[in-house]
């Protein structure tokens, strides 16, 4: 595959806490529509049409194509998202499982990154309740061939990636048309529908303790073998708390855990912003202990903190501020002057 380069944003969602036991930039485009209501067999009416770019795949073929974020393990272990351009399809939250299967997306994500579904799986079926916002997937026999320490990761790539799109809400995972209560290799227990409350990457702060802490999910900044960063969202248990915004930027400004393989987003010696939520607004007002020498705010930091707010706000918008003023000039030439929603997607390639 070509040397790639990643962008800032293209599809997620949602909340957090624990599962109870050679190429462009792109940048936001609309929400691409999902399956619709299928049968049990995978089949049902057709999906509205998705928007569709033109674009090269495998080897500059050109062909129509749609925007799918993939929730692929990388180098390090971790679960991350990749959007990619994939050919046209009416099942587009189908077509998303199928290339997050081992060895499904070769020649479409960059090297370093594996697809977590065992290699032969299938989709069999998948239903989306339109009421409900449930997804239920059945697998084929291949689903239970995993790896079993990647038993959590698989779960939360499956979950993620469906609740990525804004009709699916929880996820229930079937193999072979039953249910599964648990998995079947380390028995991980599953109660019931699952959803992003279950964290992604899960790692715990010092003193905070499972069961009295807080959820809060940080974007920090993985680098492939080009020096090219992307974003890795890593729920870390704090202790409890019911200031969820002030705890989120406290992390941010904190960075990753000791021995991570991640890379911070701001410097340490940032100091911690004002946050004001109100209206469905959440306003960050920095200092300039934020800017750089050039009097630049880093725009990995600032997208950071945008997907790290947003992932338990859902809806609100975020307001970067620098000592009160909206006119906030930063490294990747982005415009902070009006609140700024939640993107569509992350870590976008055009090929």
């Amino acid at each position: 595959m070509r040397r790639t380069k990643w962008t800032t944003w293209v599809a997620v969602a949602g909340v957090t806490v624990l599962l109870t036991s050679g190429c462009s930039l792109l940048k936001s485009k609309e929400s691409q529509p999902i399956d619709p209501p299928q049968s049990a067999t995978g089949t049902g009416g057709a999906a509205e049409t998705p928007n569709v770019t033109s674009l090269p795949v495998n080897g500059g073929v050109q062909q129509k194509g749609v925007a799918v974020t993939l929730y692929m393990k990388d180098r390090n272990n971790f679960v991350a998202p990749v959007t990619v351009q994939v050919p046209t399809t009416d099942a587009v939250a189908r077509k998303t499982l199928e290339y997050m299967v081992d060895g499904a997306g070769i020649g479409v994500v960059p090297a370093g990154f594996t697809g977590l579904l065992p290699k032969g799986t299938t989709v069999k079926g998948l239903d989306i309740n339109p009421e409900t916002k449930v997804a239920t997937v059945d697998f084929s026999k291949e689903f239970t061939t995993y790896s079993a320490v990647d038993e959590r990761k698989l779960l939360e790539a499956v979950t993620w990636a469906l609740t990525g799109y804004s009709n699916v809400q929880e996820v229930r995972i079937w193999v072979e048309g039953k249910e599964l209560k648990q998995m079947p290799l380390g028995g991980l227990p599953i109660n019931g529908a699952l959803s992003r409350a279950m964290g992604i990457n899960v790692e715990r702060a010092e003193g905070a303790e499972f069961g009295q802490s807080t959820p809060v999910t940080l974007y920090f900044l993985g680098q492939m073998d080009n020096q090219e960063p992307y974003y890795v969202p890593v729920t870390r248990m704090v202790k409890l708390t019911d200031d969820k915004a002030k705890a989120t930027l406290e992390q941010l400004i904190a960075g990753p855990l000791q021995k991570s393989a991640l890379s911070s987003v701001m410097a340490s010696t940032v100091e911690l912003p004002k946050i004001e939520s109100k209206d469905g607004i959440i306003t960050v007002n920095f200092t300039d202990t934020l800017l750089g020498p050039d009097r630049k705010a880093p725009g990995e930091a600032l997208q950071s903190v945008v997907l790290s707010l947003t992932e338990a706000a859902g809806d609100a918008k975020v307001q970067i501020k620098v000592n009160d003023d909206v006119k906030v000039t930063t490294t990747d030439n982005q415009n902070y002057s009006k609140p700024v929603s939640r993107p569509n997607g992350v870590n976008a390639l055009k090929m």
